[in-house]
């Protein structure tokens, strides 16, 4: 793997990377796609990326974890080319290395917003400070990547995919407040968004998730007192089962909004 220093990205010629690519479907589906994922480091996030890699697409993988992020990549690279970003969404100056690569290829053709933050607690003792790290991930965060890429992505006719909560439909439970008002956020972000690119040839995509089996989720649980059963959750890999299926319509079809719960209800 690369030993490029924290911040920095591994660009690879044409040849070095289809040779690392051995199974790399040539006529996939998504073949010559450049897709940004972020939060590939784990869960919803490494399973959409390994999903875009197997149909063909070009992943650019980006996350805060480089040894988390190596992982993602070299699985990838099984099936397709695969670049590491090491970024703090929250820090503007760390998205330069991956908007010039972007610049470079001249276009983008997948945004994939997975990263999030949760830190719920009731509202009596609840610190302002974690409202501000969920705004800066959850909203911030999606907005700035999102305008910073826009030509890129109308240059493509590119798709845009928020991977959002079933609280930011409704916040129904003590102790989350923070956290769906960001995932509200969100969605009124996704939603005047595909208003705004529809007429350039952009979708937008909006998936509200229930309970999914991710390590973020254990900690919640943990947290709440509760046992962590992944096998009664929804699995990452059916997100990007359906995420990437979604991809794949044809272009005269918009799907806008997507929820998903686990069939078992605890």
């Amino acid at each position: 793997m690369s030993t490029t220093a924290p911040g920095e990205f591994e660009l690879k010629t044409a040849e070095e990377s289809e040779q690392e690519c051995v199974g790399a479907p040539k006529n996939g589906p998504l073949h010559g796609r450049i897709a940004l994922v972020t939060g590939a480091s784990g869960g919803i996030g490494r399973a959409i990326g390994l999903a875009l890699a197997r149909a063909g697409a070009h992943l650019c993988a980006v996350g805060r974890n480089r040894a988390a992020l190596a992982e993602t990549v070299s699985a990838a690279r099984q099936y397709s080319k695969a670049s590491i970003f090491q970024i703090d969404l929250t820090i503007e100056s760390d998205l330069q290395p991956l908007l010039q690569y972007l610049e470079d290829a001249g276009r983008l053709d997948i945004l994939i917003h997975c990263a999030g933050v949760i830190h719920p607690n009731q509202m009596e003792r609840a610190r302002v400070e974690d409202l501000d790290l969920q705004y800066a991930t959850n909203v911030r965060a999606p907005y700035l990547l999102t305008q910073s890429v826009l030509r890129l992505l109308e240059v493509a006719g590119g798709q845009v995919v928020f991977i959002n909560s079933s609280a930011g439909l409704s916040a129904r439970r003590p102790g989350i407040g923070q956290y769906a008002a960001t995932k509200h956020a969100l969605k009124a972000l996704a939603d005047s968004l595909r208003e705004e690119v529809n007429p350039k040839g952009i979708r937008v995509l909006t998936l509200y998730l229930g309970r999914t089996a991710t390590p973020m989720q254990e900690a919640l649980l943990q947290q709440e007192g509760r046992e962590y059963s992944p096998g009664t959750l929804l699995q990452p890999e059916d997100v990007a089962s359906v995420v990437v299926h979604t991809l794949m319509l044809p272009p005269t079809a918009e799907v806008t909004d997507i929820s998903i719960r686990p069939m078992r209800k605890t």
